[in-house]
């Protein structure tokens, strides 16, 4: 699906440059993904999953084998719990976790004890998407406090994800992504969310960030290139 704003009521199957006339075809997707130079990773959000229902395996077992990207996979599945990733049956080692989805840092701790855990700072226009009963644990609901308290409990990576800003072209908050940086130096730290050009990928090399999550930039083809060259910053990976 194309997600724009954050909106998932009115998402629409993906129209791709990289798969003309294959609208909405995950695996065409994957493939096309796969042969991009500098796509290291393949972020899917299985959009059922988050919203409560059961995970789409069978398919994300595609897109992960040789016929899909052919590596693993940045799920995010809606994993909150151990039993959330009981249900995936051991067939991901790396699992997204999401501020939207989850209930306790403690849930968070667990599940970095058993996977590599990357977690989504989940915002939406720049506040942050928490459950209250993560607000009534952590205090305000602070990006940085929210993030800081996310490294604590285990993650070894963070994408900082405004969904407001997904496919709207209006590029990433450089200001908050510099801010995560300084207050995190040891984590790897992804952005997506309004990802535009190059010009936008060379601005979050500058900001800190060690790689980008797009889709509407591929999609459209506002990227003049994306093979990085020799000695341009890993913020130019694409995941």
């Amino acid at each position: 699906m194309h997600a724009v704003g954050g909106d998932r009521s009115r998402y629409e199957p993906v129209r791709s440059i990289l798969t003309p006339g294959l609208d909405g075809d995950a695996m065409a997707l994957a493939q096309a993904y796969r042969a991009l130079p500098a796509a290291k990773r393949c972020y899917v959000a299985d959009l059922d999953a988050i919203g409560g229902e059961p995970a789409q395996l069978d398919l994300l077992a595609r897109l992960q084998s040789a016929q899909g990207f052919g590596g693993p996979l940045l799920l995010d599945a809606g994993i909150a719990s151990l039993s959330g990733l009981e249900r995936l049956g051991g067939a991901f080692g790396h699992v997204v976790v999401g501020l939207e989805t989850l209930s306790s840092f403690a849930d968070l701790a667990r599940l970095a004890a058993q996977v590599d855990v990357t977690f989504s700072l989940d915002l939406r226009n720049d506040l942050p998407l928490t459950r209250p009963e993560l607000l009534v644990e952590e205090g305000p609901a602070d990006a940085l406090v929210l993030a800081r308290a996310a490294v604590e409990a285990g993650a070894r990576s963070l994408i900082l994800l405004d969904v407001g800003r997904v496919g709207r072209a209006v590029g990433v908050n450089l200001e908050l992504l510099a801010s995560l940086r300084q207050a995190l130096p040891q984590v790897v730290l992804l952005a997506g969310g309004g990802v535009r050009d190059d010009a936008d990928i060379d601005a979050l090399a500058g900001s800190g960030c060690d790689g980008v999550l797009m889709a509407t930039a591929l999609h459209r083809g506002t990227l003049t290139s994306l093979a990085a060259p020799p000695g341009q910053s890993a913020a130019s990976d694409v995941r």
